[in-house]
């Protein structure tokens, strides 16, 4: 049976991609996007990884997160031990094992993927 679509659509809803209706206070819209800015372009660091207004965005979404920017010390200047080498260690040692895992072969070898740009970043 086929789904019947109007065109009408009520004050304070909008169209799903689905085609269905969904009231705004339902689905709510941020100002400047539709989505936090941690998922969008101006959250993102070109080099890789987030920038200060998406590690803002991403603590303000996600109330007592610990989310911090990236440790871009060279290695050879970080004392080794300290909480900086540490969570430098500890970055590189999962999201490298999630580009052998989780990645296909196009993106592991594309040098302008995000995890790639993201492992530079931190000096992997």
């Amino acid at each position: 049976m086929a789904k019947i679509v109007s065109n009408k659509i009520p004050k304070g809803s909008h169209r799903m991609p689905d085609g269905s209706i969904m009231k705004d206070s339902a689905h709510k819209m941020k100002k400047g996007g539709s989505t936090a800015a941690w998922t969008r372009k101006e959250g993102k660091n070109p080099t890789g990884g987030l920038n200060a207004k998406g590690v803002a965005s991403y603590r303000a979404a996600n109330p007592g997160s610990k989310l911090k920017t990236a440790v871009t010390t060279k290695p050879s200047k970080l004392k080794a031990g300290s909480t900086a080498a540490n969570r430098r260690k500890s970055f590189c040692a999962r999201m490298s094992g999630m580009k052998k895992s989780r990645t296909s072969a196009k993106t592991a070898n594309d040098p302008n993927s995000r995890i790639n740009k993201s492992l530079r970043k931190w000096n992997c």
